[in-house]
């Protein structure tokens, strides 16, 4: 837990969340805690202990079976830690290297979700470095305000803006630029926001959970960081919606489950055009948040299964 983004603190809430539900009588669970300075196995004590690098071992402590990756963000989303582990040859939690590099990158994996027929993606373009303000209207002359600017890789929310009028816009490129090298300015889809979630177990059962819709309050034009951590939204699971909407849902982010070669508990983000009755396809999570009030804690919930269980899930598909 913990990592190098934004998502820092977040990862952290996440990663206590896994650890204090964990069935302590069978498993052995260290926390590991990976910053920027050092990564260390932080004890109940509150002592931390370095962490060997070079084969992920820790002082008095065998070679760890499995690592339950954490972390929101870099180094945990992006696939460098999956590559790591890939070369130590320790079994992780999440996708693999290749879905996790290209899923944590908007600006390469719409085009992907895009080319599959199932879901539409929304208008956007890819910035490699921040433009000229002369250039801004030939670059985006093809996209209708509002739009999201956002860093490419990233998530949570951070450096994200919507943007209603060109004025707006090279600021909010600018923020995004503080966050990531490179930027999505994407065409706002108006609508409602849906998250669903799925895992397969080791048996190859798949679990595609209860919708949830979220609702942004006090303001909050969309599911911005204070939305999604500090109260400023509702989120209904199971969310109230016609069935056929809900059905639909949950049978697009099956096939892309499949379809991106996604592993572990994955989360599929979704606006729908209420005005078009068209789907639109946001972002993928293949490390959503598993605080209290985390998403697919709650969708688990509403089919009965506890975050305990929904842990043990994720650990016994991993193990050989």
């Amino acid at each position: 837990m913990g990592g190098f983004s934004g998502e820092h603190d977040i990862s952290i809430n996440s990663g206590n969340q896994v650890y204090d539900n964990l069935d302590h009588t069978k498993y052995n669970v260290y926390k590991i805690v990976v910053d920027r300075d050092g990564w260390y196995w932080l004890a109940d004590n509150g002592e931390h202990r370095p962490v060997n690098r070079a084969d992920f071992t820790v002082e008095g402590v065998s070679r760890f079976d499995l690592a339950f990756i954490i972390i929101h963000g870099n180094p945990g989303e992006n696939g460098v830690l999956q590559g790591y582990f890939d070369l130590l040859g320790i079994p992780y939690t999440t996708c693999g290297f290749y879905t996790s590099s290209l899923t944590f990158h908007k600006g390469y994996c719409n085009p992907v979700v895009r080319s599959f027929g199932i879901v539409s993606v929304a208008p956007s373009v890819l910035l490699y470095e921040e433009p000229a303000l002369e250039e801004l209207s030939s670059l985006t002359a093809h996209l209708k305000y509002p739009l999201f600017v956002k860093p490419a890789a990233g998530g949570s929310s951070v450096a994200t803006t919507k943007v209603k009028s060109p004025d707006q816009l090279l600021p909010a490129i600018q923020l995004a630029f503080t966050e990531d090298r490179e930027v999505l300015v994407e065409q706002c889809i108006q609508g409602r926001e849906f998250d669903c979630g799925v895992l397969r177990e080791k048996s190859g059962r798949k679990h595609v959970f209860p919708i949830t819709e979220i609702i942004p309050i006090k303001g909050h034009e969309f599911f911005d960081y204070e939305a999604k951590y500090q109260g400023f939204s509702q989120e209904v699971t199971p969310a109230e919606c016609d069935e056929s909407i809900s059905r639909h849902i949950q049978e697009v982010s099956s096939r892309l489950y499949d379809l991106l070669g996604c592993r572990g508990i994955v989360r599929f983000d979704y606006i729908y055009d209420t005005s078009r009755n068209e789907l639109f396809f946001l972002e993928v999570n293949t490390i959503p948040g598993q605080s209290a009030e985390s998403i697919v804690p709650k969708q688990a919930r509403a089919v009965g299964i506890t975050p305990a269980q929904l842990y043990e899930m994720v650990i016994e598909s991993c193990l050989p």
